[in-house]
């Protein structure tokens, strides 16, 4: 279910396509073929309740695991990012970079569902990472807000996307067998409906 997962997988068939060819073609690759949802998190061990400090301190213990979730290209730069800002002290959960992208990632973990607020504070890391750190040659960072819910109708009407910002679900215990059945299933029926549509508009 890897495609699936892939945040390019919710985008018109135009713009995958568009962006596939980039890939094969230049060698170019974009955050939607990156950024994926849900991850899996099940190797923190961490079941029922847990605070964002747990998940972080059991993420960063299983640092190569989370790295192999996250996909290619990620490295490791912080965790506890500290920027100041105004006088107060602000914390990213973790900073990565990643190497293709050519640009900082910063991501924040968060129990729960997604809420609009979030939007706000990654904007002010990213800001603030974007002034402080970001090195020539690379590109603006972006930001990936993990948590155990998304708010699809919020995320769609903040617009994220043109933010720099993704957001992810992420699961610590696997789904059940039946339900990662029902997915394949799901995701095999629109890989064949997909291929049904392109194959009406070429005949």
């Amino acid at each position: 279910m890897l495609y699936e997962r892939t945040a390019i997988a919710t985008k018109p068939d135009e713009l995958i396509k568009q962006e596939l060819s980039e890939l094969r073609e230049n060698n170019v690759l974009t955050p939607d073929l990156v950024f994926k949802s849900p991850y899996f998190l099940e190797f923190t061990g961490l079941k029922g309740m847990y605070s964002e400090k747990s998940l972080e301190d059991s993420l960063v213990a299983h640092l190569e695991q989370f790295i192999l979730e996250l996909g290619n290209g990620f490295t490791f730069v912080e965790r506890q990012k500290r920027m100041i800002i105004d006088g107060e002290d602000f914390y990213l959960d973790l900073l990565f970079y990643h190497r293709r992208l050519h640009r900082l990632i910063a991501i924040d973990l968060k129990l729960g569902k997604f809420k609009a607020q979030y939007k706000g504070q990654m904007e002010l890391y990213l800001r603030w990472l974007e002034r402080n750190e970001m090195e020539p040659g690379e590109e603006q960072p972006l930001g990936l807000l993990l948590c155990t819910e998304g708010g699809d109708e919020q995320i769609e009407l903040l617009q994220l996307d043109k933010s720099g910002i993704k957001v992810a679900q992420y699961m610590t215990e696997l789904p059940s067998k039946e339900l990662l059945q029902r997915q394949l299933h799901k995701g095999l029926e629109a890989a064949r409906q997909r291929w049904e549509a392109d194959s009406a508009l070429l005949s």
